[in-house]
């Protein structure tokens, strides 16, 4: 595979330097973790949490199967990702270009673009939300506030990469310990959760009267937790680590921190998606059929001693609301820096941060104007537009999986590096499952449309 006339990323390439190979394991795996948190950030953004919240609203621990089986299946694609980035020293987006060629590439490029603005309208709609939960702002403009996300983006950018993933990593631990505390006070089913994450019928079949299907909820879950943007971020940031590029040691230990470092933070990630699932199924399960599982529901819920009993109180629906605010601010790093990736790996095309980070911004905000214009105010229907930005990222997913399995699976590419044959079948199966229920997923949109 010929080299890429540019690093990825390049004003963070090699830039954390990495302990000798006598250093301690612990030495080592500070110096390789962060961009495990950074990728982590994507699988707990506000898309996570309405189609977590309303997967449990609606039919109560039953999708607890798909989170885990989702995260499973996004640790093994990051591991890829880690590995591809570590030994070609080209991003997914670089290698995948070199691959399929200048004008196939074009249509990958806009085709992740819109899956990267996907992401983002989610995080605009969330922090919308929480700002009208926390100081009463009308969401219209709270969504245009959420321009100055621009200005505090720029801000945090001039810090080195090591900064910024310690920042990140601060947020995703307050956002895990704020639901771990909520979920002990509701005091779930214990039992009934375990048993839960084995796969069920019910899964496909289950409807409930004046709600989504279990099925469609099952794709959207899948859509917020395996991020097709966060293949091409992960792919990058694994190379701002300065190892030995062409020594075979040296890339097998950085595979290896990598690894260890993806799978831990994405291990956050499943619990808060986990928590958010079992909070919404504590709260709402069989009440309020008519309209359950939404951002403002379940914070006023929080402060309602009828649905959460005696652990009701302002300060926990305050700190939902800060969480989300929190995770909203988080996607926005990561969604602006997997742009840039792209862009520069499928088109060659750079932009400065400022105009890449407004563009997205205002081709994200359009849409949601339209909707607030068109519905009003109405938290239900921006909700699910929410959700369905999520089914659109599992419907992007596979064009982003398949160059991967391939790269990786390519002895040419990767050498000794390459997948094992269990990596190999199982990201297959994995693909060839996600775009069968992507196939009935797109019928079932139709049919319910065509009524």
């Amino acid at each position: 595979m010929e080299t890429a006339r540019k690093n990825s990323l390049e004003e963070m390439n090699s830039t954390i330097p990495v302990p000798t190979s006598k250093a301690k394991f612990i030495r080592k795996l500070f110096a390789f973790s962060g961009p495990g948190a950074l990728v982590a950030v994507g699988y707990m953004d506000p898309g996570n949490w309405i189609t977590s919240i309303q997967g449990g609203a609606q039919y109560g621990y039953l999708l607890l199967s798909v989170v885990l089986i989702s995260s499973l299946i996004a640790m093994l694609l990051q591991v890829m990702c880690a590995k591809l980035g570590i030994v070609t020293g080209m991003d997914l987006a670089q290698a995948t270009k070199v691959l399929v060629g200048r004008r196939i590439a074009i249509i990958l490029w806009i085709t992740t673009e819109l899956a990267i603005i996907a992401t983002e309208m989610a995080e605009i709609i969330g922090s919308a939300i929480a700002l009208n939960l926390l100081f009463n702002i009308p969401l219209l403009l709270g969504v245009i506030i959420t321009v100055v996300d621009v200005i505090l983006l720029l801000i945090l950018l001039k810090f080195s990469i090591r900064k910024i993933e310690a920042v990140v990593f601060v947020l995703i631990l307050t956002i895990f310990f704020i639901f771990l505390y909520e979920v002990i006070l509701t005091k779930p089913n214990i039992l009934l959760i375990i048993k839960s994450f084995i796969p069920h019928t019910d899964i496909i079949t289950a409807h409930i009267s004046g709600g989504e299907s279990a099925f469609f909820i099952a794709l959207g879950i899948v859509g917020a937790t395996v991020m097709p943007h966060n293949l091409y971020l992960h792919s990058s940031l694994v190379q701002s680590r300065k190892y030995l590029r062409n020594d075979p040691l040296a890339l097998e230990e950085a595979i290896r921190y990598a690894t260890i470092d993806s799978n831990m933070q994405l291990c956050f990630s499943f619990i808060i998606n986990c928590l958010l699932l079992i909070l919404g199924a504590s709260l709402f399960f069989g009440n309020h059929p008519e309209d359950i599982g939404r951002f403002a529901q379940l914070y006023n819920a929080l402060q309602d001693h009828n649905i959460a009993g005696t652990i009701a109180s302002s300060t926990l629906a305050k700190l939902f609301a800060i969480a989300l605010l929190a995770s909203g601010q988080n996607a926005t790093i990561t969604g602006t820096l997997a742009s840039q990736i792209v862009m520069e790996g499928f088109v060659n095309l750079t932009l400065p941060l400022w105009q890449r980070r407004i563009i997205n911004r205002l081709i994200a905000i359009l849409p949601i104007i339209i909707g607030i214009y068109l519905w009003g105010e109405k938290g239900e229907v921006i909700e699910k537009l929410l959700v369905y930005t999520q089914v659109f990222l599992s419907l992007a997913l596979p064009i982003s999986m398949l160059p991967l399995l391939y790269l990786t699976s390519s002895k040419k590419i990767m050498g000794d590096f390459v997948n094992c044959k269990t990596f190999i079948i199982t990201g297959w199966i994995a693909n060839i499952i996600l775009i069968t229920l992507n196939i009935q997923l797109i019928i079932k949109t139709i049919n319910m449309l065509l009524n």
